[in-house]
């Protein structure tokens, strides 16, 4: 008892929409977590299926930023080996970024991922008992930068969350179906 557990290999991912349609992801950020250290980071703008955009207020992104990016489909093979090997994947609020990643492989005809999710909203609900649990919130306790709403950045945010709290507390179990 008292033995901090290591979470093993994660990819921390965070998805921005252009509508409330889960398979319109205009943005990923992708962190890989190797034994508590960030061994890899992606970014990429991604041309959703249709070109109406209802949240650029939001995340700044417009149709003309992604009208000449890559489709999901075009993308995930070079997107794929990033989850190679890993335990888990780690989001803030993750039955959003689950939905929108499972839209997204539905729309290509492509398999979801087989792999359990850990929600770092549940994760700093249980661990230090913050509340309001929104990220800014969160990263603001923990004292790690923040760009909101941009994907990278917000990967990164809930790469972090995962990482302080093997730091601090002795976690039992390394994800859930959430």
């Amino acid at each position: 008892m008292g033995k901090k557990k290591q979470l093993g290999k994660f990819v921390a991912i965070d998805f921005e929409t252009a509508d409330y349609q889960p398979d319109s992801a205009c943005a990923l950020g992708m962190i890989r977590v190797e034994e508590g250290k960030i061994v890899d980071r992606a970014y990429v703008l991604l041309r959703p299926p249709r070109s109406y955009f209802q949240f650029t207020y939001i995340h700044g992104i417009t149709w003309t930023d992604v009208k000449d990016e890559p489709t999901f489909a075009e993308l995930w093979l070079h997107l794929q080996p990033k989850f190679a090997d890993v335990d888990f994947i780690a989001a803030h609020n993750a039955n959003f970024d689950r939905s929108v990643l499972n839209a997204c492989c539905q729309r290509a005809g492509l398999a979801p991922l087989a792999l359990p999710y850990l929600c770092t909203v549940q994760l700093a609900r249980t661990v230090w008992n913050i509340r309001p649990t929104k990220l800014p919130n969160v990263c603001e306790f923990l004292n790690i930068p923040l760009d909101h709403h941009q994907a990278l950045s917000d990967a990164e945010a809930c790469a972090q969350i995962v990482i302080a709290a093997q730091q601090t507390a002795c976690i039992s179990q390394t994800a859930e179906e959430v």
